[in-house]
């Protein structure tokens, strides 16, 4: 069974994939989010190109070849791109085993615990703090994520005395027995960093993510190393060459990929089994409610040293328009603190028809 067909449907923020073997069979995957339309352009010259004509069902090898063959172009395009073409040939292959793809993996269908995600800087600490509440009143998560500095802010806040107002405000409203998470998105120096960590964990905040710029692994080293709580890493890099860095000097206590910035499951697998025998634990980045998130969730039922939630985010079409009606029904509905992974083949969604009517369309076929 040969790729013989494939196919983009776009817009700038998110782009899905469907394959066509020459026996008619189809996969549906996506790449990754934001500019997704210059991703998909790059699919169909950079990634299409050398996939049509080769094995839908053994394609490790394909994946390996088209990072040879585009060796003069490594990095984030590159790699969200070919997710789309991982992803949708895992779908194809669930759906001709009948399988969900987390049982092609070695994993297997059923609940997952969620952390409530937010995404929010702009946000009051009080509001952020009522919004929680609600969750864990009406979902029933038990795990929660903030933001605390600015993005890449060099130690600057979001705004003046931010950092310090959220922290307690929010982790003491939670109370006990809650699981809290934040996020520093490469705010701090390693002196700063280590400042606000120590405040993290006298409030009993155990995830302590990308505290500094994410591309100096020796400053977040400095980070780990000072620390008791864990501190977490990973969603930005998409060459093993930096994983293995970073997991060689044990620069984080707590590993996350992102599946479609770092290349599709395929090598999002690799990366968790180095983590795996570094006895790092797997947490990886999923922060919206495309595709992304579905994939990962049959990627943590399936590896060994899967962490202990998975991100969901918890904004909605005020902060993300664009994920309005990505799929014919809710894919990602939480009971108690958990989403549950169905036994429905590949991975389990129908892409909404509406949405792929309104979509950029573009083709690549072999002759």
């Amino acid at each position: 069974m040969i790729i013989q067909k494939l196919e983009t449907f776009t817009n700038e923020y998110v782009g899905f994939v469907r394959v066509t073997t020459d026996t008619g069979d189809q996969g549906w995957g996506q790449v990754s989010t934001y500019n997704a339309d210059i991703t998909c352009e790059i699919f169909h010259r950079q990634v299409a190109r050398h996939a049509l004509g080769t094995d839908a069902i053994d394609f490790a090898p394909t994946l390996a070849r088209i990072n040879e063959k585009e060796h003069k172009f490594p990095g984030s395009y590159l790699r969200r791109a070919t997710t789309g073409l991982d992803t949708a040939l895992f779908d194809l292959r669930g759906k001709l085993d009948g399988k969900p793809v987390v049982s092609l993996i070695g994993g297997m269908p059923g609940k997952l615990r969620a952390y409530a995600s937010s995404m929010k800087r702009d946000i009051l600490p009080e509001d952020e703090a009522r919004r929680f509440l609600e969750l864990k009143d009406n979902n029933g998560f038990t795990a929660f994520k903030w933001r605390v500095g600015a993005e890449c802010g060099r130690d600057q806040d979001e705004w003046p005395g931010r950092t310090e107002a959220i922290v307690p405000l929010v982790a003491r409203a939670l109370g006990d027995g809650i699981d809290k998470l934040v996020d520093a998105n490469s705010c701090y120096s390693p002196k700063r960093a280590i400042e606000v960590g120590r405040m993290l964990e006298g409030e009993g905040i155990g995830h302590y993510e990308e505290p500094c710029p994410y591309w100096e692994f020796n400053q977040t080293k400095q980070v780990t190393d000072a620390l008791d709580l864990d501190v977490t890493g990973g969603e930005q890099d998409c060459e093993f060459t930096a994983w293995e860095r970073m997991i060689g000097m044990k620069a984080v206590d707590i590993i996350q990929p992102d599946i479609m910035y770092l290349g599709g499951i395929t090598r999002s697998l690799h990366v968790a089994r180095l983590g795996a025998e570094a006895g790092l634990p797997c947490t990886p980045h999923s922060a919206n409610l495309s595709l992304v998130t579905m994939c990962t969730m049959h990627f943590l039922k399936a590896i060994p040293n899967a962490g202990k939630y998975l991100e969901l985010s918890i904004e909605g079409l005020d902060y993300y328009p664009w994920q309005d009606g990505l799929f014919v029904e809710d894919p990602y509905k939480v009971v108690d603190g958990h989403v549950e992974i169905t036994d429905r083949p590949g991975w389990g969604v129908e892409i909404n028809p509406q949405w792929l009517e309104q979509a950029q369309y573009k083709v690549s076929e072999s002759s």
